[in-house]
């Protein structure tokens, strides 16, 4: 398959796959004479292993790092169980985060709302987040 088949079947950029062979995830293809790239059909799988790798938050290294095992012939299931895990304790952490940063702004807008703009102190940049620590 020529790059630009492999790229209208998954409907990605042709340098999209371009980047991921200099990457290492794509074995290089076999060339034509012409030198264009020769594609294996079986890349059509890979490529869509990456991009669906992706959506579920891993990194390019750690996609590597599950295609290395599987290309030297071992089931790397546990592998990525165990980086899915680690990606959902970041998420999770990521999350409390977030709900700390809601509790933190509601509870300034519900200030902003009790200020009165007539009274703002002009050495103040603004009365609604202070310029000095709490």
């Amino acid at each position: 398959m020529l790059i630009g088949e492999v790229a209208d079947r998954l409907d990605v950029p042709r340098h999209t796959i371009r980047f991921y062979e200099k990457q290492g995830l794509l074995p290089e293809p076999q060339r034509q004479g012409n030198g264009y790239r020769d594609y294996d059909p079986a890349v059509v799988d890979r490529v869509t292993f990456i991009r669906n790798s992706q959506a579920a938050g891993l990194t390019l290294s750690e996609i590597m790092s599950i295609l290395s095992l599987r290309d030297a012939g071992e089931a790397p299931c546990t592998h990525v169980s165990s980086l899915l895990e680690h990606k959902l304790e970041g998420v999770q952490e990521r999350l409390k985060d977030l709900a700390a940063l809601e509790a933190e702004l509601k509870q300034l807008i519900h200030e902003a709302q009790a200020l009165d703009p007539a009274n703002c102190n002009e050495a103040e940049i603004c009365t609604i987040i202070p310029a000095t620590q709490r």
